[in-house]
């Protein structure tokens, strides 16, 4: 891809994971070399188009078009992201991830013909709970769409309209419904690397702490944690 085009990325945000979403963005900075803008993506960033009805149910996000729970303020939002960049590659990661190299290796990558590129997982968590106690809902083409690379250029994206967006269930979302398979690429798996799923033999260049990030009990000693908590301390220091 020529570094003529524009570049952004947007990280999840979610005020419950306010220290993971800083280490996100600490990591991304200080790992790259610059050349993209960054911004934070929640349902408040996009509540002016934002039409999906969302309850509160026991404490939790719920998504009435769904009937699921959502995990995160980003669970939907994420899909927003080529409306808000409009042109050129627009990258979303999750906010519980630690970015351990230089997206700009990950844009250079990546080739226009293509409507997005992401990780094809093969993710079938055992559990039925996440993070703290949140509920792990099962769906094709899960962990897909936590770290993805959308070419807002692309023809097939202009399908993703508000009224999708507004309307499709997140599941059909999440597997990008609207899309050909063959207009779907394939990242490394090193760019998406799940904390327990994924390979151990990678050297990830994302690390994902999908299940739990190293401030939640339980995943005080996950892999990568001792990186993720010196992040925070650069952050605090």
């Amino acid at each position: 891809m020529g570094t003529d085009l524009k570049r952004t990325v947007f990280i999840g945000y979610d005020e419950r994971e306010a220290d993971a979403c800083h280490v996100a963005m600490s990591s991304l900075r200080r790992r790259s070399a610059g050349g993209f803008t960054v911004h934070l993506i929640s349902m408040r960033a996009v509540a002016k188009e934002y039409r999906r009805p969302t309850e509160l149910r026991d404490g939790r996000l719920w998504d009435v078009i769904s009937q699921a729970p959502m995990s995160t303020s980003h669970a939907i939002a994420r899909f927003f992201v080529p409306k808000l960049a409009q042109t050129g590659w627009a990258i979303f990661m999750d906010g519980d991830v630690l970015v351990r190299a230089d997206v700009n290796d990950l844009f250079d990558s990546l080739d226009p013909g293509k409507a997005l590129y992401c990780v094809h997982h093969d993710h079938r968590p055992a559990s039925d709970r996440k993070m703290d106690g949140q509920i792990q809902t099962a769906y094709a083409r899960k962990n897909w769409s936590s770290v993805v690379a959308f070419n807002c250029d692309h023809p097939a994206n202009r399908a993703l309209t508000l009224q999708l967006l507004n309307t499709a269930p997140g599941r059909d979302l999440h597997r990008f419904c609207w899309l050909d398979d063959s207009d779907i690429g394939s990242l490394d798996p090193a760019w998406n690397w799940l904390v327990g799923h994924s390979d151990p033999a990678i050297d990830p260049k994302i690390v994902h702490f999908t299940d739990g990030v190293p401030d939640m009990p339980g995943y005080e000693r996950c892999a990568f944690a001792d990186e993720w908590r010196a992040e925070l301390m650069r952050i605090a220091a």
